[in-house]
């Protein structure tokens, strides 16, 4: 029940509308996430740029007008005038007059108050000031009340005091609506509003904050702290977030990433019907007999004859086109046809060259397992049928396998040391491209290495890899491992590995991929063919 459910998931699975959908799906979920974060972030970011131009602004308006006010106290105070008489009054206008900020000027003595403002009791406060500096102290929020002429910020050095009004300060500092410029004091646990609606302080946020920026984030407000001069406060600005709202440039980003996910969805839908496409051709490629064996020749390098050759699948089509098998082994590995591919090429090679190994027991077939072959005890099994049936001996096929296909390092080495208990050699192929490390090597049951071909090609070239070929050679050597070099095109690279002790190799030098006849022909006429491409004959 079970593999029958399976097996219905499976074929489900694999359906290409089904495939497109979720490609689609899931893409779309992930460029729209995406594509929000993104969003979201720019608004962030606006905000952030926006509250600091805003706070860095603020902070030169602010420094100017108290600058001003500063400077007015300072004239007043140099000068001898004390007292409440004209000339003093006369004193105060002309101070109001010359400083733009300054909305009042009074002196105050312990009997009267005098001001350039005489009908109005704007700087009537006694209270003490919430600043006192050693020169000057600060009155902050003096009044609530709305009137734009009522002084909303006081300075006082000595007798004399100085003013701003409400209105000097909403021109300058054009706060937006909910936000709020306020003086934090006492080492930061108060904070009086100066500007904008009341705010409750400390935040309800962790404050202080571990960041020392000027600018702190939270979920629902901007809070700008401007740096002062003045360590007994601090300016705050304040200004609620946005909250949710959606940028301009969701806009397009949203169908934007609407259109890449269906082009994802289409994709896939191609991909899936072109490999089940794939799948079913060789499926039928097998049944018609469209896969062929051909053989690459190994031979001596020292006396140039053949001792053996690589067995390699090919699969042309009705229309004479060949099929790369980079394209259809993987598809083979991944869909389980392998194994019926690997049995086909085994028999296969027996019925053609059965009687030419029989009659040269020196000679040799590799053929290449797949790792799902590696790790499994299957392909004994079939050996030994097979060897049987054509009474071929086990020493006279060689099995081929990758170092990527050596998943499982203890389970392979127990297969590969089956197989040579039989009498088959083991080879690693492609030695250098994969992953097995030197202690594995020594402990794996091999017979040969064979050098990749992209080692080869690089030897008498000053390129990195050209000192591959030559470690892996003397690594061999030392494990008492003989070696096969592949891909060799050029008489240098012969004569080469033959001085560095390679006794075995094989490329085009020697001779192309050859047919099943072509190859019985070498075997029995001793000696190399002409150098062409027969894969084209075959």
């Amino acid at each position: 029940m079970m593999p029958a459910a399976r097996e219905r998931l499976h074929s489900w699975f694999y359906r290409p509308w089904f495939l497109a959908m979720l490609a689609t799906a899931l893409s779309a979920t992930l460029l729209t996430v995406g594509s929000l974060f993104v969003a979201m972030n720019q608004v962030e970011h606006n905000e952030s740029q926006e509250m600091n131009a805003q706070g860095e602004r603020f902070l030169v308006r602010l420094e100017q007008l108290f600058g001003q006010l500063r400077e007015s106290l300072d004239d007043l105070q140099a000068q001898p005038l004390r007292g409440c008489d004209d000339e003093m009054i006369a004193t105060l206008q002309q101070v109001s007059f010359n400083y733009r900020f300054v909305y009042e000027a009074a002196y105050m003595d312990t009997s009267r108050t005098c001001s350039n403002r005489p009908r109005q009791e704007g700087v009537s406060l006694i209270r003490p000031p919430d600043i006192k500096g050693p020169t000057y102290s600060y009155w902050l929020n003096t009044t609530t009340e709305p009137d734009e002429n009522r002084a909303a910020l006081m300075l006082g050095r000595g007798n004399f005091r100085v003013a701003t009004s409400r209105g000097h300060l909403t021109d300058m500092v054009d706060l937006s609506p909910g936000s709020s410029l306020l003086v934090v004091l006492d080492q930061g646990t108060r904070a009086i509003p100066v500007l904008g609606v009341a705010q409750a302080w400390p935040p309800a946020e962790p404050w202080p904050p571990k960041s020392r920026d000027a600018l702190q984030v939270t979920h629902t407000r901007l809070i700008y702290r401007m740096p002062t001069n003045t360590p007994e406060y601090q300016l705050v600005l304040i200004t609620p977030r946005t909250g949710m709202h959606v940028p301009a440039v969701w806009w397009w980003l949203l169908p934007a990433s609407l259109a890449l996910s269906a082009c994802v969805g289409i994709l896939v839908f191609l991909l899936v019907r072109q490999r089940q496409s794939l799948d079913a051709e060789l499926q039928g490629a097998i049944r018609r007999g469209e896969l062929q064996v051909l053989y690459q020749p190994i031979f001596d390098l020292d006396s140039r004859n053949c001792v053996g050759a690589e067995a390699l699948l090919r699969w042309r089509r009705p229309d004479g086109t060949l099929t790369s098998p980079d394209l259809f082994i993987p598809m083979a590995e991944n869909t389980g046809q392998i194994r019926q591919m690997t049995d086909f090429v085994l028999q296969r090679l027996l019925e053609q060259l059965g009687q030419l190994l029989r009659s040269n027991p020196q000679l040799y077939i590799s053929v290449n397992l797949a790792a799902c072959d590696v790790m499994v005890p299957r392909i004994g099994q079939v050996m030994a049928r097979l060897l049987s049936v054509h009474r071929v001996a086990a020493r006279q096929i060689a099995f081929e396998v990758t170092e990527r296909g050596l998943v499982d390092v203890v389970v392979a080495r127990e297969n590969l040391q089956a197989l040579r208990d039989v009498g088959h050699q083991v080879l690693i192929d492609d030695f250098g491209t994969g992953y097995c490390s030197l202690a594995y090597l020594q402990t794996l049951p091999v017979d040969c290495l064979k050098i990749d071909k992209a080692f080869i090609d690089a030897l008498g070239h000053d390129a990195a890899s050209s000192g591959v070929a030559p470690h892996i050679i003397r690594m061999a050597q030392a494990l008492q491992l003989k070696v096969i070099a592949e891909g060799i095109e050029h008489e240098a690279q012969a004569v080469f590995l033959s001085s560095e002790g390679v006794k075995f190799g094989q490329g085009w030098l020697f001779a192309h991929a050859l047919s099943a006849v072509q190859f019985i022909e070498l075997i029995t006429r001793g000696r190399r063919l002409s150098t062409r491409r027969l894969d084209d004959e075959a």
